[in-house]
């Protein structure tokens, strides 16, 4: 149960023609600063993301993946600290490293590695499943509005019910929505402004214009998030339902689970889009739950690793009842997966096999390939 060795696949996987927004269409949506340039200046899908290998000296092998833009620095110090480690020895809900952006893809392998150690599936560690398929939804950056309708029927006729919409002051969601509506009146709309409604007063007038048609699920982030007592007015002004988003990955934002525990003590919301690691996002349903309150599970458009990890963290999730963003094999070339998660829409089904019960494509690994290391004890 010792970690021998970790190999690292640094990969970038662009996402497929079209998926991301309409042609003409330029708006970056990594919302955190990439050395010295601007949040907002790079799009996803042009970021590296890192593959992590951990080979224990019994042989088990445990996969985890990285969000995108890692701190190679962060990476090996992490490694240093973990190499000789006995995982059989250590509290999984609080591993021997500090918290930081690149914990979670390590809690993944050291978690994977340990499940399949007990022959156990990672769901299994999290309690058992309340569920075995979580509801998922479509998604979409940016788009023209002559391009919704035929994008909405794509999805409906997939399987798809809800699609989540990036959105700023610049689109006009009432035609949306009502593009939608006229291809299936039960198709749902989350709208996800990543705050930049920017006022109360412009999210007030889309509320007026959304509820009309009444097909919009919730409203995630709609102005910055630091402004609860405004999220608490919105939550009283209109009848659409107003959720914040928690990603605990976002240190550089300090989102910490505690804005969890004072946007309900404000009222401010009525539900939450949760985004962490197997552990922290276990608390953070526990929180919301407490409270009688829904989430689903958050993304950055991550490949089958990860999305792998989010399913068994979904399923575990009492609260966790909304339609969640497991939607990367959809937009992304590739999710470096032999067998893609059995995906039927609107519900992705709960891995069956050992650990995350999912195994990684190499050929496709290599395909995408950036640089590899390998570290040894």
């Amino acid at each position: 149960m010792i970690i021998e060795s970790i190999t690292c696949y640094e990969v970038i996987v662009p996402a497929k023609a079209g998926m991301i927004a309409s042609r003409g269409i330029n708006k970056p949506l990594h919302k955190l600063p990439v050395g010295a340039k601007a949040a907002w200046s790079k799009q996803f899908d042009e970021l590296p993301k890192l593959l992590i290998k951990m080979t224990l000296k019994n042989g088990l092998v445990g996969w985890g993946e990285l969000y995108r833009d890692h701190n190679w620095n962060v990476v090996e110090d992490i490694i240093n600290q973990l190499l000789g480690v006995n995982i059989g020895a250590l509290t999984l809900q609080k591993l021997p490293m500090t918290f930081c952006r690149e914990y979670d893809g390590f809690e993944c392998a050291i978690w994977d590695a340990y499940a399949k150690s007990k022959g156990l599936r990672v769901v299994d560690l999290l309690g058992g499943p309340v569920r075995d398929k979580v509801k998922v939804g479509a998604w979409s950056s940016h788009r023209a509005s002559d391009e919704i309708g035929d994008l909405a029927k794509s999805f409906s006729d997939l399987g798809y019910d809800c699609i989540k919409f990036k959105s700023d002051l610049d689109d006009d969601v009432k035609s949306w929505s009502q593009s939608i509506y006229a291809v299936n009146s039960d198709m749902k709309v989350i709208f996800d402004p990543n705050e930049r409604w920017e006022h109360a007063y412009e999210t007030k007038r889309r509320i007026d214009e959304l509820s009309e048609i009444g097909n919009v699920l919730c409203l995630e982030d709609p102005i910055p998030r630091w402004q609860l007592e405004e999220y608490a007015a919105l939550r009283a002004y209109g009848s659409i339902p107003i959720v914040l988003h928690v990603s605990l990955p976002y240190i550089l934002h300090g989102q910490r689970i505690k804005d969890t525990i004072q946007a309900i003590q404000l009222k401010a919301v009525d539900g939450f889009n949760f985004n962490g690691g197997l552990a922290n996002f276990q608390r953070l349903d526990h929180v919301a739950s407490a409270a009688g309150m829904q989430c689903w599970h958050g993304s950055e458009l991550d490949f089958g690793i990860l999305e792998a990890m989010y399913v068994h963290s979904a399923a575990a999730a009492e609260s966790c009842q909304w339609p969640s963003d497991i939607f990367g094999r959809l937009i992304r070339e590739h999710d470096l997966l032999k067998t893609p998660l059995k995906m039927e829409p609107p519900f992705v089904h709960l891995p069956t096999g050992i650990g995350l019960g999912v195994e990684v494509d190499m050929d496709a690994v290599n395909n995408y390939l950036v640089t590899s290391k390998e570290y040894n004890l």
